[in-house]
């Protein structure tokens, strides 16, 4: 197992910046995933810490090693990318020690890898199959063994279940995640799926505009946001955030905090029944759940119920929320603590 550290860390092409002032712990045997839309630099962060892409500043660490100017092959780690890139014309056993021929690793021991992941990863039936008489989910798990062979410490992976069904996509987490555990392995995960972040991470690093947001467990993501940007990005449906003036929500004469610019409120902890009046603009039935959009003054509030609740667009609706459930933000959109 190995840690991985990222010290001012910075990328920049001519006057384009990708990645500004990262400063990174991943602990050793941890999951850690990078989280965020596109082009927000998470890619660009996993090909500075494989040394695919030289940073412009700062220092990579990797247990401890400085290995910011060392090449791939000499860092100790594997990667995973988003397209599988197995050779056509090669056996799925060919495929998964192609990288320990190119090593001139012993054949004996070669043999004895091979046989012990493709074992790992339920492959050894299908050792003398071409890649495309494997499905996606074959495919991908030929990939992960071709990392895993080369017993690396450290394994990266760009986004490798994009390329998968929804269901299988789901199962692939679960035995990822399983197997991580199993062998101990450091694993830096790229991903723009904020539920493959949340089911997967002890660490999630939610990335925006080259720089963290937060970095933090997903328990803690989820409920203690630092940025409006957090806030709105984690979760499904995402936390409402309406907008106050005066110490009210916008438009109305519902009492909010006098500190703050924004107030925040998941859709799953606002209740019907209360003290806040709305107006349901429209209606979302997802079968154990409906989702309303109503609107509150100038602003518009999801709320997540169950889906027994028979409403319907222009129906008149009382709100409430706990007070422990709400979150308020700056003008500026950073976290106001109580």
């Amino acid at each position: 197992m190995s840690s991985i550290q990222l010290v001012d860390v910075a990328k920049r092409w001519g006057t384009t910046t990708a990645l500004d002032d990262i400063q990174l712990n991943i602990a050793s045997g941890s999951f850690c995933v990078l989280l965020g839309p596109s082009g927000c630099g998470k890619s660009t962060t996993l090909r500075i810490i494989a040394g695919l892409e030289t940073a412009s500043a700062g220092q990579v660490l990797i247990d401890g090693r400085d290995v910011t100017l060392l090449p791939p092959a000499q860092r100790g780690v594997a990667m995973v990318f988003q397209n599988y890139a197995l050779f056509p014309h090669l056996s799925v056993a060919d495929n998964i020690v192609f990288g320990l021929s190119v090593r001139k690793l012993p054949a004996a021991e070669s043999a004895k890898r091979l046989a012990e992941t493709a074992e790992l990863l339920g492959l050894s039936a299908l050792l003398d199959r071409k890649p495309s008489q494997l499905s996606g989910g074959q495919q991908q798990r030929v990939a992960l063994a071709r990392a895993l062979v080369a017993q690396a410490k450290v394994c990266l992976m760009d986004e490798p279940l994009s390329n998968l069904d929804a269901q299988l996509r789901q199962e692939m987490r679960t035995e990822l995640r399983q197997l991580q555990q199993r062998l101990g392995l450091t694993v830096v995960y790229v991903t723009h799926d904020q539920a493959e972040a949340m089911s997967m991470a002890d660490q999630v690093v939610l990335l925006n505009k080259g720089r963290i947001e937060q970095a933090a467990t997903p328990r803690d993501l989820y409920a203690h946001p630092a940025t409006t940007f957090a806030a709105a990005f984690i979760g499904t449906p995402s936390m409402n955030l309406l907008r106050l003036d005066g110490g009210r929500i916008a438009g109305s004469d519902i009492p909010a905090s006098r500190d703050a610019h924004w107030l925040g409120v998941r859709p799953e902890s606002v209740a019907l029944g209360g003290r806040v009046p709305a107006t349901v603009r429209s209606v979302e039935y997802l079968g154990a759940d409906l989702i309303l959009h109503c609107g509150i003054g100038s602003e518009m509030l999801t709320v997540r119920t169950g889906g027994q609740a028979d409403l319907a667009a222009g129906s008149a609706v009382l709100l409430e929320w706990a007070d422990a459930a709400a979150h308020h933000f700056d003008s500026q959109g950073q976290r106001l603590h109580p």
